[in-house]
This record gives C-alpha cells, structure tokens and sequence, in this order.
C-alpha cells in the first residue's frame, strides 16, 4: 500500500487537493483511501440518531451498516490518539492512501502552500517535505532541493505522489 502525506498551513487547500487527487486516482482506476487528521474533537454522528445514543451511552465501538456504507465509531475513552501506523493498519487493501496532516508521521509528503495565506512555508522548517503544490512558484526558487508543482494541476500532482510513493 502506498501511502503518501499531504500536509500544510490552515485553509492552505488542502482538503481541496485531496479531495481533486482522490477524484482523479479513482478515474485512473486506483482504488484509493484518506486518513484525516483533526487537531479538534470532532462528530460524524448526530445527537438524537440511534448509534449516537449507543455511543453516548458508552459503548467502545458502533459499527453502523447500510446496503451502501458502513462507519466505524471508535472512542478512545481516555487513551492515547492512536499513532498513523495503527490507523493504516485498518484500512482495506488499496493503491494509496492520502494523509492529510500527521505533519511527522508521514515519511514523503507535499505541502500545499497558498501565498494568501499569509504564513511561511512547513518546507522552510521541514526538510522531510519533498514538494509544494503552489500558486507561488517564485517563493521556492532558492529551494534547489524542493519540487515545485502548480496548485492548480491535479495530474501533475497525482503523477508525482504515484512516482515517488
């Protein structure tokens, strides 16, 4: 399984370009999975639904299952975030596995990098970052050892992570 981080600054684009790389691997034939990372307690659940009220009730996992999808809701219950590795470890067999975030846990990884956003570059403070996808080519000439890719090219992107993943 190749796996493969995208990383970078808050409302960089991130989420944008993983979701333009998902959606052109699954053109190319690839069967691809994500691993989100969130800095923040989130929900994919909805007070009031049943596997809400299961969860809340205490329940270690709640595996909901359709025709269409199942989700499985793990609480963590006082332990540790669990480590990449052991969220990769439960994914189905795929040909890659997008990350993003997980800004150390990744060993190759592009940074998404918008000028707008008005912050300095991860890659001028991370040397394990091998290329940005960017709309500001100009900010990383100096950077000899740094691939430079547009922002706005998918292809050029995903035919990067699949080259070097």
């Amino acid at each position: 399984m190749k796996v493969f981080g995208i990383v970078g600054r808050k409302n960089s684009g991130k989420t944008h370009l993983v979701t333009r790389l998902v959606r052109l691997a699954a053109q190319r034939g690839l069967r691809v999975s994500t691993i989100k990372h969130a800095h923040h307690s989130f929900d994919v659940d909805r007070p009031g639904k049943d596997s809400y009220l299961h969860r809340e009730a205490g329940a270690h996992e709640v595996l909901v299952a359709s025709a269409e999808r199942w989700a499985l809701l793990h609480e963590h219950r006082g332990a540790p975030e669990p480590a990449l590795s052991d969220l990769l470890a439960r994914l189905a067999p795929c040909d890659l596995v997008l990350v993003e975030g997980f800004k150390r846990e990744v060993n190759l990884r592009l940074e998404v990098y918008r000028a707008s956003c008005g912050q300095a570059p991860l890659a001028f403070e991370d040397a394990g970052i091998l290329a940005v996808a960017t709309d500001d080519a100009a900010t990383f000439v100096a950077r000899s050892g740094l691939s430079c890719l547009p922002l706005d090219d998918e292809a050029a992107v995903l035919d990067y992570v699949l080259a070097r993943s």
